[in-house]
C-alpha cells in the first residue's frame, strides 16, 4: 500500500562533532519520497528518499556553504542525495532495520537504520497516519568526504562519525488520492 511523508511533520537531520568536544546539528530542508509499505508483511516494505544537499541548514551560513563545497559534499557536481531500501527485517512488532544503499557524492554505500513504529493515528480527515523514529552512524569518509584539520592538542576538527536522525509521519494514500493524483499527472504530461 502506498503510503507518502508529510513534509510538515518529518525531518532528516544529522550530527557531528566539532573540536571532539561539541556536537554541531543540521538539517536539510528538502527532499522528496516514496514508501510502499504492506503493514501485514513489513519486509516487503519499499523506501526511495531524494534529498536535496543544497538545502543543508545547520544554522550557520559559513559552516553550511563549507559543507556543501568539494571538501564536503560537492553540491554543484553532486545535488542530491539518495537512499533506496533494499530490504527490512522486523525485529517487533515496534521495531526493525531498514537496510538500503546511500549515494553520496556518486559514491553508493550500503547503511543500516535501526526503525522504531512510534505510533498509529488518525487525522481530522480520517486518513491513517503512522510515526516513525530512524537513525544511523556513518563514516563520512566512506563516501569521500575526507576533509579535516588536524587539531594542536590532538585530534581532529571534525568527527569521522556523522549521526542521522530521521522523523517520520506517514499519510496512507486512499484510492481516491491515488486516481486524482494519477490523473493529475496524466494531464500535466
Amino acid at each position: 500500500m502506498p503510503w507518502r511523508f508529510d513534509p510538515a511533520h518529518t525531518s532528516i537531520e544529522f550530527s557531528a562533532k566539532h573540536m571532539m568536544i561539541t556536537t554541531v546539528r543540521g538539517r536539510f530542508k528538502q527532499w522528496t519520497g516514496k514508501i510502499d509499505l504492506d503493514e501485514g508483511h513489513p519486509e516487503a516494505t519499499r523506501v526511495i528518499v531524494e534529498i536535496d544537499a543544497t538545502s543543508l541548514d545547520s544554522n550557520q551560513p559559513q559552516r553550511d556553504a563549507h559543507l556543501k563545497s568539494a571538501d564536503f559534499l560537492d553540491v554543484e557536481h553532486y545535488p542530491t542525495i539518495t537512499f533506496v531500501s533494499t530490504r527490512v527485517e522486523p525485529l517487533s512488532d515496534t521495531t526493525g532495520k531498514l537496510y538500503g544503499d546511500l549515494t553520496i557524492r556518486g559514491v553508493t554505500r550500503p547503511v543500516v537504520l535501526d526503525v522504531t513504529l512510534e505510533g498509529r493515528s488518525r487525522d481530522w480527515q480520517g486518513q491513517r497516519r503512522l510515526g516513525f523514529t530512524a537513525t544511523t552512524s556513518l563514516n563520512r569518509k566512506d563516501w569521500g568526504l575526507n576533509w579535516n584539520v588536524a587539531l594542536e592538542a590532538g585530534g581532529w576538527l571534525v568527527s569521522d562519525r556523522v549521526d542521522i536522525h530521521i522523523e517520520a509521519q506517514l499519510i496512507e494514500e486512499s484510492p481516491a488520492s491515488q486516481t486524482s493524483q494519477a490523473q493529475a499527472s496524466s494531464a500535466q504530461g
